[in-house]
This record gives C-alpha cells, sequence and structure tokens, in this order.
C-alpha cells in the first residue's frame, strides 16, 4: 500500500473498513506524534462513517489527495456522503494538509526550502 499506481505520487496513511485495519507509511515516521494521531483519527473515523477504504498521500507535484473506494458488493457505503466528508476534512483540516504538502516537497522529494518559501509569498 506504500505506492499508488505508477507516477501517481505516493501514499501517507489509509484506513480499510472491510479488514478494519489502519496503515501508516514508515517513510514519514519522522512527523510528530501529534500529526501522526490525527492523520489516524481522521482515517479511522471517515471509514466509520462511510465505510470502503480511505487514503490520504501526495500527488507527484506534492499536493495532497484523499482517495475513496469501496467494494462492488458493498450496498452499505456512502457515495455521496464520500464526497462531501472529503470535502470537509479538506476544508477544516487544510493548514494541516498544505504542512504536510510542504513537509512531503522537502524531506521526501528534497526540493530547496528557500524556492518553496518565496513561492508561498
Amino acid at each position: 500500500m506504500e505506492k499508488q499506481a505508477a507516477g501517481e505520487g505516493m501514499i501517507l496513511c489509509g484506513a480499510n473498513a472491510y479488514e478494519q485495519k489502519y496503515y501508516f507509511n514508515e517513510k514519514f515516521d519522522k512527523l510528530p506524534q501529534s500529526i501522526k494521531d490525527e492523520l489516524h483519527i481522521i482515517c479511522v473515523l471517515f471509514t466509520e462513517e462511510i465505510g470502503g477504504i480511505f487514503t490520504i498521500g501526495f500527488e507527484e507535484d506534492g499536493s495532497v489527495n484523499m482517495r475513496t473506494e469501496f467494494a462492488p458488493e458493498d450496498y452499505l457505503y456512502d457515495e455521496i456522503g464520500s464526497g462531501l466528508l472529503v470535502n470537509e476534512v479538506r476544508r477544516k483540516r487544510q493548514e494541516l494538509f498544505e504542512s504536510l504538502s510542504l513537509y512531503y516537497r522537502v524531506f521526501i522529494l528534497h526540493e530547496d526550502v528557500g524556492a518553496l518559501l518565496d513561492e508561498e509569498e
């Protein structure tokens, strides 16, 4: 579950309602524990409420993405609620996702910090 399909970035974390499991990519182990805990809560609560599989990851350019999947035979999966909840999480955790994007670009993609900070201004 570490890498998405070729050319699609990297998964940070995810939860699976079918297997009752949570995954955290060890490449991000240096993130503060409070951030790891917050990501864990976001993923698990999402799958508890909506069902299916929920992942938070990064696109090739470093932007954060959230994806949901569900089994075709899962008639309880809330597809409409899924889209609404993804938008709500993105809105409420915008600062967290911006920080994660910066972390990914600096520590994983090894981009220049100075250039990234100039980009923000």
